[in-house]
């Protein structure tokens, strides 16, 4: 049978791939509102999740909300097989199974055939440099997986083929980092036809950082913008891809966070087109945007319709009409009481002290957690234990990382990650960050991802 492989693109990451009626959706994020309502579609999708139940497989790249999305799966048909790579943690396989649908754990650089003449091959990026990322322990240690057994990296790339044509979805995975899995795919597949890749920055910096003025969030948001654009084209050479798809990290913020747009490190896609086509050369790598729903036949390389750029007042005009009034999942809680808050210290203290001991992690700067009242959690990251203060004089302090957030959220926060987690509420802006030195001490985040009971 002759191939007809097709890419279809939805939103964000997720993609449609196609080959003679054959289809695996990859990382359903169908509708709006992940990390805790923060995160929104715009165009707003003209389909709906059930739209896609005669897909063969989903796969799944890693467990956060804009990949692994339970609203979106819970309103999809459960008899769909879900592919995730074989982590040494099975968190993201038993979230899936809880919605219904059957796991299959594939293995590190394996290809495994799915349907009809689709294959594919999940790798996750373990083999990472620390010193490439400002990191003091590779991700395999991180998190005590210090065996080696299996995968304790966050993200997946994929290489998905049909026998005639290769195409690998990066997701979120970070150039250079993940460089060495990258060989892994090169070393593998002769040719690669498509490669979609990040883009954006899919972060809380620097829109949510409190202390910079409107001038130093604009002066960093297009640093950030640079920066990944920079890294983006290093897929797309590194591949020597005929087409290449930039996506991943599209978004805009809703609620109480919408005036937080214009801060926010996503180009609109048609500067990012320009700039891509500007910095490689056409005749060798043809870079795919396509609109919502609309696809690319690799065989053809034609598109189902051309690339039409969105108007920015139009979008602005549906944030603030749409999506500014809604309100985010921890705004129907009850409000907690001071004491409450202060009630869930000793345990998550003494949890985030286990796990910072466990990493061999300190450092002299201050950790300052917003309660109620203007009253702080003020929390040491050397094992000094911590304090409850009124209104932190800043200027007292040699280094400090505040964080200000709703303490619903909090809340939900303190009782643990099947609630709520730090590293989602900072990817959905709802913390406000300020920090000096002005400098991202990557340890002291990842710390407090076991700041809970």
């Amino acid at each position: 049978m002759s191939s007809n492989m097709q890419v279809r693109y939805l939103n964000s990451a997720a993609i449609v791939i196609e080959d003679n009626g054959d289809k695996v959706l990859c990382d359903p994020w169908l509708v709006d509102g992940a990390y805790y309502g923060s995160w929104c579609h715009y165009p707003p999708p003209d389909f709906t999740p059930e739209d896609f139940n005669d897909v063969d497989y989903i796969y799944i790249s890693h467990i956060h909300p804009d990949h692994f999305h339970p609203p979106t799966l819970k309103k999809m048909d459960s008899e769909i097989p879900v592919v995730i790579h074989d982590y040494a943690n099975n968190y993201l396989k038993h979230e899936i199974e809880k919605l219904g649908f059957e796991v299959e754990e594939l293995p590190h650089n394996e290809r495994v055939h799915l349907a009809g003449d689709i294959h594919i091959n999940i790798l996750a990026a373990d083999s990472c440099d620390p010193e490439l990322c400002g990191n003091y322990f590779g991700c395999n240690w991180y998190g005590g997986n210090t065996t080696g057994d299996g995968s304790a990296q966050v993200d997946t790339m994929a290489a998905i083929d049909n026998g005639e044509y290769t195409i690998v979805d990066m997701n979120d995975c970070p150039y250079p980092m993940v460089e060495g899995s990258m060989r892994e795919i090169k070393n593998s597949y002769e040719d690669i036809d498509l490669v979609s890749h990040q883009y954006a920055a899919a972060q809380f910096y620097p829109q949510s950082m409190t202390d910079y003025t409107h001038e130093q969030k604009i002066e960093a948001k297009q640093e950030v913008i640079l920066e990944k654009q920079r890294k983006a084209k290093e897929f797309v050479k590194f591949f020597d891809a005929d087409y290449y798809m930039p996506f991943a990290g599209e978004y805009v913020l809703a609620g109480k966070l919408a005036g937080l747009n214009k801060y926010t490190a996503n180009p609109p896609r048609i500067q990012a087109y320009n700039y891509f086509t500007q910095n490689l050369d056409p005749k060798e790598h043809q870079c795919v945007f396509l609109n919502s729903n609309e696809f690319i036949d690799l065989k053809t390389g034609e598109y189902s319709k051309p690339f039409e750029p969105i108007d920015p007042v139009e979008q602005h005009q549906y944030i603030e009409k749409n999506l500014a009034d809604r309100k985010f999942t921890y705004e129907y809680d009850d409000t907690p009481s001071l004491d409450e808050l202060i009630s869930y210290l000793p345990d998550a203290y003494t949890n985030l002290e286990e796990k910072r001991d466990n990493w061999g992690f300190e450092s002299k700067t201050t950790v300052l957690v917003s309660l109620k009242n203007e009253s702080y959690a003020e929390v040491s990251m050397n094992g000094d234990g911590y304090d409850i203060i009124k209104s932190p004089d800043l200027d007292s302090y040699n280094g400090y990382v505040k964080f200000d957030l709703d303490p619903r959220l909090l809340k939900r926060i303190f009782k643990g990650p099947a609630h709520a987690h730090w590293a989602d509420a900072k990817i959905g802006s709802h913390l406000g960050i300020a920090k000096q030195p002005d400098i991202y001490e990557r340890g002291l985040y990842e710390a407090m991802s076991a700041f809970h009971t």
